[in-house]
């Protein structure tokens, strides 16, 4: 299907801003970080009103903390009109490796404003008007300089608090800053910004943040290459105070504080995925999993899928494939993709190995939390299936509940697949070779980013392998599209070619 775009020049950030946000920013510098307010002058049209959506936030990665990636809601984008969307690219200073999110009725430099925020790989976080892609502030991390086109890099997506007063966002010097939503101010009461590592050049922030109920839920890994020394470690972070509430390291997990990398005898476990920790339903409980690394089933799991209790971080109940010493000295990390809930007592998770395993989450390893004991069996999946054309999977499942049905959408870099979860078990309904990264579900239809060729192809998540549109774009890496509110937010560009500039791609109903 034809696409038909008005597309203006590309967007700059506009100089001029009200006084009261140039004097908030100058108070935020003298703090140690630095908002660069740009905003246009009158607030322009409010525009949902007239797109019959009901999906007007988008507010962490994944749409909520089950990271199920999908809603029936309306987002006022149709089969009729996916394709005669209006089109601006937004010029940013900085790639943003990840996916963005997105606000309605924010008032920002006094005028009532749909935004979406995104983090870049070098630790900005920005506020962009959705309706006209202006720049609206630019929160720079202290010390940016210092870090800046090197390989010390983030990919975490923001997270918005639930009270929508702030935005938590991650920088590559290892903190987390809360950030007013208003002006990009950072937060500087309580133990705000928090730092989540003892070793940032070691220790890379990639996994997305979430929230469960008090506290932010953040992650680490490793960079590319895998540099020892670093662990994957879980950190709970209270909302209001920025004090850290716990943590479980997956090596050395009897340490049950931030640790010095090099003072554990085991390395590497990141917590890698684009996911990062899974909420389950009720919130009472998380899924991890990890990367290559020892694993003895007492203090180290490498290769691993955790179950932790919450707010305790108690080790409940874990998975670890019968195969765990091959994938670790193989680097074939089984935690690349994070754990899908699938509901019906049902998970599913992918790694590097090309095979999705299916689980279930009343007892990961075929036997009940009470009857694991100290030193769990290997093995104990449902069913295991190959991912999509085999690839390595980094993306996350989109997981569509629809009346009665259950389909999972997985895409990788070799290829694109729909599966049917019937009687406990995943049915392939069909699969093709176009490449994507996390497909998300939105308003009756589905998204999917095509990170080798660019653009986003867009199907009928109840039909076949054949998308309905396309909308065009450049390509990527392990940026995933949100839809939302009458607008498709793409951002583009690879973290791994340490640029300090970037492109977002907005789609918007006319």
């Amino acid at each position: 299907m034809p696409f038909h775009p008005a597309t203006p020049p590309r967007l700059r950030s506009l100089a001029t801003a009200p006084l009261i946000v140039a004097f908030a920013a100058l108070l935020i510098a003298a703090c140690g970080g630095s908002v660069t307010p740009a905003v246009s002058a009158p607030a322009p049209a409010r525009r949902t009103a007239h797109t019959g959506a009901s999906l007007r936030d988008w507010p962490e990665f994944g749409l909520n903390p089950q990271r199920t990636d999908a809603s029936d809601e309306s987002t006022g984008i149709t089969a009729a009109n996916v394709a005669h969307l209006r089109r601006v690219q937004v010029a940013l200073p900085g790639t943003v490796d990840s996916s963005p999110i997105y606000l309605h009725g924010i008032t920002m430099a006094g005028a009532v404003r749909d935004v979406a925020i995104l983090t870049t790989t070098y630790g900005k976080t920005l506020a962009i008007d959705a309706s006209s892609g202006a720049i609206l502030w630019t929160f720079t991390p202290p010390g940016y300089s210092h870090w800046a086109g090197s390989a010390q890099i983030t990919t975490a997506s923001p997270i918005a608090d639930p009270d929508h007063r702030f935005v938590y966002a991650a920088s590559p010097n290892g903190l987390i800053h809360k950030l007013s939503l208003g002006d990009g101010g950072e937060d500087p009461s309580g133990a705000w910004p928090v730092s989540i590592t003892r070793d940032p050049t070691h220790e890379k922030l990639a996994a997305a943040l979430n929230i469960d109920g008090p506290d932010i839920l953040a992650a680490t890994g490793g960079y590319f290459g895998d540099a020892p020394p670093y662990q994957g470690h879980v950190v709970l972070i209270q909302r209001s105070s920025g004090a850290v509430r716990g943590v479980f390291n997956t090596l050395c997990s009897n340490r049950r504080e931030l640790i010095v990398p090099s003072s554990c005898s085991a390395s590497d476990s990141a917590i890698l995925s684009r996911g990062g920790p899974v909420v389950e339903p009720g919130g009472r409980r998380i899924l991890i999993d990890t990367g290559n690394a020892p694993w003895n089933g007492t203090t180290d799991f490498g290769d691993s899928v955790l179950e932790l209790t919450f707010p305790g971080l108690q080790l409940r109940q874990t998975f670890t494939p019968v195969n765990q010493e091959q994938l670790n000295t193989s680097d074939t990390d089984l935690g690349s993709s994070a754990p899908a809930l699938l509901g019906h007592n049902r998970v599913v998770l992918a790694g590097k190995d090309g095979i999705m395993r299916v689980l279930a989450l009343s007892r990961l390893n075929g036997r009940l939390p009470s009857s694991s004991g100290r030193h769990p069996p290997l093995g104990g999946e449902v069913q295991q299936l190959p991912t999509p054309g085999g690839g390595e999977l980094f993306t996350a499942p989109a997981v569509w509940r629809h009346g009665r049905s259950t389909t999972v959408f997985v895409a990788d870099f070799v290829g694109t697949g729909a599966y049917a979860l019937r009687g406990g078990r995943l049915l392939t309904l069909w699969t093709s070779t176009t490449a994507g990264t996390s497909p998300i579900v939105a308003g009756g239809l589905l998204y999917i980013y095509e990170p080798n060729g660019g653009g986003i192809e867009v199907y009928n998540p109840g039909g076949s392998s054949h998308p309905i549109a396309k909308l065009p774009g450049s390509s990527g890496h392990w940026n995933s599209p949100i839809v939302v509110d009458g607008h498709v937010i793409e951002p583009e560009g690879d973290a791994n070619e340490h640029q300090l500039s970037g492109t977002l791609e907005l789609f918007s109903v006319q």
